[in-house]
């Protein structure tokens, strides 16, 4: 890492240096540059001193004030040498800590989450493992795209969250770790309903209908249930429409279950009316198929 030290001082400023005014200028541009030197002289030495006692003890006590200076992007390179130095000792854990959470600090939420995680394996009964753990769901939840992009980051925020709640059942964030699970399985929820409207749109019924089906399952008690219900049969019905006649009986079938489903289901629905019109198209198209079926 390369310091830069602060501004130099203008050499030919003779109309500022006449006044109070320009002397102060003066006198701040040279404290500001010496503060900037001061600062890369403390971080190169730590960075340079040997990996004894006394070597190691200046590199923690250096990281330690950049770390609460918020300057983490140098305190970060002495925390990393001091993984190695003081693996196995009593100050090893607060090493790691410290390493994490300035990852965390410096929203670098990918690198943070695999540091914080390890921390809670390395120093399961830890002073921070439970902060940590916390931190780490948190991390991929903050990573958690919107729901027309690969939701991985979502699901292991899931699981992350979980395994926390599992782990510290009494945390006082419990309440907030369900309340941002139910924000990410809506997430989920919106992404599955979309994937099947898509097919839908795209008029690749029998995708959609198994796609809304599969959306069924996972999500019950969705507000968009009626709705799926309705494509369901919506696409179950232009499919056997347009089937070729080896398939169109079972297909019609097929249409004819996914409308008592809607109807047992919603039967004050706002959309009987256009259920009814597929149901009574089915069954007439039932009825000639039947008798334009050759008997056994």
């Amino acid at each position: 890492m390369t310091c830069h030290p602060g501004p130099r001082p203008a050499f030919k400023l003779p109309i500022l240096l006449t006044s109070s005014f320009g002397v102060l200028l003066w006198l701040l541009a040279g404290l500001a540059g010496s503060t900037g030197l001061t600062g890369c002289s403390q971080f190169n030495k730590a960075l340079k001193a040997s990996g004894d006692s006394a070597g190691m003890a200046l590199k923690m006590r250096v990281a330690r004030k950049f770390y609460d200076k918020g300057s983490y992007d140098r305190a970060i390179p002495l925390l990393e040498e001091l993984i190695m130095l003081r693996r196995g000792t009593t100050e090893s854990e607060e090493v790691h800590y410290l390493h994490a959470k300035s990852h965390f600090l410096m929203k670098d939420y990918t690198l943070a989450a695999y540091y914080l995680e390890n921390h809670v394996r390395t120093f399961p009964l830890g002073a921070h493992a439970e902060e940590c753990g916390f931190l780490t769901a948190y991390c991929y939840y903050l990573n958690s795209p919107n729901y027309e992009l690969d939701q991985g980051d979502t699901r292991a925020a899931i699981d992350q969250f979980q395994l926390y709640m599992v782990r510290y059942p009494n945390s006082s964030l419990r309440d907030s770790c369900n309340n941002l699970v139910d924000q990410l399985r809506t997430k989920l929820e919106v992404k599955a309903y979309h994937a099947g409207d898509q097919y839908f749109h795209m008029r690749r019924y029998e995708a959609a209908s198994m796609a809304f089906t599969e959306f069924l399952r996972q999500y019950p008690n969705s507000d968009f249930r009626e709705d799926a219900m309705l494509r369901v049969l919506r696409a179950s019905h232009a499919l056997a429409m347009g089937s070729v006649e080896s398939k169109r009986a079972e297909r019609i079938g097929s249409a004819l279950r996914a409308y008592r489903n809607f109807a047992d289901a919603y039967p004050a629905s706002v959309e009987r009316d256009q259920a009814e019109r597929i149901r009574k198209e089915l069954e007439e198209e039932q009825e000639k198929t039947t008798k334009t079926t050759p008997a056994p």
